[in-house]
């Protein structure tokens, strides 16, 4: 910076052009991203969506929420605010002066350009003479006609202007000064914009690092974790404590309310002295989890809490789950790590179908169901009906599912059933190959098998005739499989009439008369076989070979349509990687219908595959959420090294309802790999073509010899 000069705004006139600037980068995107939504569009959502999750706390809470809540208003206000504000700035900086504009001397004078000196004298006394001091003008426009007339006269000045475009030569860097209030303001801003706008937004969209280092720590302390010990180390998340979180709150009434639901609870590992599990924080968020999973009734302030502690739980089971993921990616790739056991991983999943629900690991999935309490479910499991599932239930008759639910009244019932018929049912289909190899459908040990899942969901029909009909979920066609045996059946009995057609047209003739009936026909007809059968004698013996050619071309034909089949096939698989890279789908899918959770969820599902046999994930979850119709998954992992057959599993889990998880067996037949060619085909160079390359480098050299020696 040595030999710089600065020029320093002392008049802070700069200031408002940074100002209005910094406004403006705030006020766009806040009001793009903060304004509104139409209220109208939301509340005609919300009355769709009654009929079947009016009975849904979340539902409930945002229906009051619209219509008891200020923040739009505010939102509007605080918007409305900072657009008068950065109009305001705009104003003021467009009144400013421009400092910095060209310097014309011509102008100042009211002169041509290229003005001879003479005029240029005359006219300067003029003005000299209107603005000068002493007569009443304006001492600053005195200075200026000064200024311009010796830069049109004085030749050092003339060249500072034409060089420099001012009189008085080439001018600093500006830079502007601030006073201290102006600093404070400043240096004020970017602050607050962070802590203020930006935190909290971090701070509720992502997971703390100090919870995810403490999923990692005891994920790998303890591979085989049951839902007891799950349970204690996702309530230990820093995310429940007031020191790291700011939402999270630690009230008086705390040493009163939570020791009573301990005893409620019963056994819940208290004395426990294994820190962070003792510490207040996470005592609190335990009891209010296994409350909210035993569906007990807690004061508000508890509730209030409890509505906390719930909300944040799905975001953080998913993380635990990715933990889980790259400890056994770890433990695969590098060796000596203990990997998360496979139950450790899936009771992450069944903890989020639980905590979604306000169910235990243990209880009936028929209590998702409004209207459901323990003590119906007896009705249900009897012996006449042995209705355990959300799928019996709906395979039943409408007349026997409404006498075994004869506890309910009409609208209850139908209510039931309008929600039981909103529930999603999953078609799962998978395909399995060898994608970017020459057999795509044989697997060879150590190859990557790429396993394509299409989901496809429905809704649960519930109808009066389900018992003739077939299960969407079971996919079976008894009544194709019935038409199939008739028409084989109907096919045998055709078989001896077709023969015995066959002998009948053998025994006609040619013209089409019948045998015995005209002897000189007989004769001309018997003479025409002979010269065909002597004609069709010549052509075999002319191409014996003709059966084994065909066979080959037969051979070359079904190759190249196969070559084709999976060159389309394969293209297809990368028109779909790049749609995928490049369309972005929304997450918003359908809302889960879940009585106890606070917040809107929108249908999830994993999709993995597992080795259930050897308790390890074959292939890393996918967190599917864009499932609203029909999705195309691919699943890759490396192929076993060794040889045989494998059984494995693809898996379906829900993350928000209970007892519609699906797992179909996937069978792996592993070959030897092909050994690796030494010599390829296409380095076999012929000796001729050698000889001729080193003939040819041969006379280049010497070529290049004489031209040396030319030039010498």
């Amino acid at each position: 910076m040595a030999g710089q000069q600065f020029q320093y705004d002392d008049s802070g006139n700069t200031f408002f052009y940074f100002l209005t600037s910094f406004v403006g980068l705030i006020v766009i995107p806040a009001t793009y991203y903060l304004w509104p939504r139409d209220q109208n569009a939301e509340q005609l959502r919300l009355k769709s969506l009654r009929r079947v999750h009016g009975r849904c706390l979340w539902y409930r809470l945002r229906l009051m929420k619209s219509q008891q809540s200020i923040v739009p208003t505010l939102k509007k206000a605080a918007l409305l605010f900072g657009w008068a504000v950065f109009l305001l700035l705009a104003y003021k900086v467009s009144k400013l002066d421009r400092e910095y504009q060209e310097y014309n001397p011509y102008e100042v004078l009211h002169l041509e350009a290229g003005a001879s000196v003479a005029e240029i004298k005359k006219q300067y006394r003029v003005l000299s003479l209107k603005h000068h001091p002493d007569k009443g003008g304006d001492e600053a426009m005195f200075m200026k006609l000064a200024k311009a007339y010796s830069a049109l006269t004085n030749e050092e000045a003339r060249d500072n202007w034409e060089k420099y475009g001012n009189p008085d030569g080439p001018r600093g860097d500006s830079f502007f000064n601030l006073t201290t209030h102006f600093q404070r303001i400043v240096l004020l801003k970017p602050f607050l914009f962070i802590n203020i706008l930006i935190n909290p937004i971090v701070t509720s969209l992502f997971i703390l690092i100090n919870t995810t280092q403490l999923f990692m720590h005891f994920m790998y302390k303890t591979p085989t974790m049951n839902m007891k010990r799950l349970v204690m180390v996702l309530t230990a998340a820093f995310e429940f404590d007031p020191r790291s979180n700011k939402e999270a709150i630690i009230r008086p009434t705390d040493n009163i309310e939570v020791p009573q639901l301990i005893r409620e609870l019963g056994n819940i590992n208290v004395k426990k002295k294994e820190p962070p599990f003792c510490y207040p924080y996470s005592l609190k968020a335990r009891v209010l989890l296994l409350t909210h999973l035993a569906r007990m009734d807690v004061s508000e302030n508890v509730e209030e809490d409890q509505r906390f502690v719930v909300k944040k739980c799905p975001a953080l089971l998913q993380e635990m789950i990715n933990v889980g993921c790259q400890l056994t990616m770890m433990a695969t790739s590098r060796g000596g790590l203990r990997a998360p056991r496979l139950t450790s991983i899936e009771n992450c999943m069944k903890l989020s179908q639980m905590v979604l629900q306000g169910l235990q690991e243990a209880k009936s999935p028929l209590l998702q169901l409004p209207h459901f309490e323990e003590e119906h479910l007896r009705y249900c499991i009897s012996k006449k009906y042995k209705v355990r599932t959300l799928q019996d239930l709906v395979s039943l008759k409408d007349s026997d599912r409404r006498n075994m639910l004869r506890f309910l009244g009409e609208e209850k019932y139908d209510e039931v059933i309008a929600v039981l018929g909103s529930f999603p049912c999953i078609n799962m289909e998978t395909k399995l190959q060898v994608l970017d190899d020459e057999d795509s459908n044989k697997v060879t040990a150590g190859s990557i098998v790429t396993v394509t899942v299409t989901l496809t969901r429905k809704r649960m029909s519930v109808s009066s005739d389900a018992k003739n009909k077939t299960k969407v979920w079971q996919n079976k066609n008894k009544g194709a499989k019935k038409a199939a045996k008739s028409k084989k059946k109907k096919l045998t009995k055709k078989k001896p009439v077709t023969q015995q057609q066959a002998k009948g047209d053998k025994a006609k003739h040619p013209n089409g008369n019948v045998a015995g009936n005209d002897d000189a026909a007989a004769s001309k007809v018997e003479e025409d076989d002979l010269s065909d059968k002597g004609s069709e004698s010549d052509e075999a013996e002319g191409n014996k070979d003709s059966p084994s050619e065909r066979d080959e071309e037969s051979d070359k034909q079904s190759d190249t349509e196969v070559d084709e089949i999976e060159w389309e096939a394969l293209q297809q698989s990368i028109q779909r990687r790049e749609r995928a890279l490049l369309e972005t789908k929304s997450k918003v899918t359908h809302p889960v219908y879940s009585l106890y959770f606070p917040e809107e969820k929108q249908e999830w599902w994993w999709l993995y595959i597992a080795d259930r046999k050897e308790q390890t994930l074959v292939s890393m979850p996918n967190h599917v959420c864009t499932l609203k119709d029909t999705e195309e998954v691919e699943l890759k992992f490396p192929a076993p090294s060794k040889t045989g057959n494998y059984q494995y599993s693809v898996i379906l889990r829900s993350d928000s309802f209970m007892g519609l998880d699906q797992i179909k067996p996937l069978k792996l037949e592993v070959h030897e790999a092909k050994a690796m060619m030494d010599n390829h085909p296409q380095w076999d160079i012929p000796e001729t073509e050698e000889e001729e390359d080193d003939q040819e480098d041969s006379d280049g050299i010497e070529e290049s010899e004489e031209d040396e020696e030319d030039n010498d």
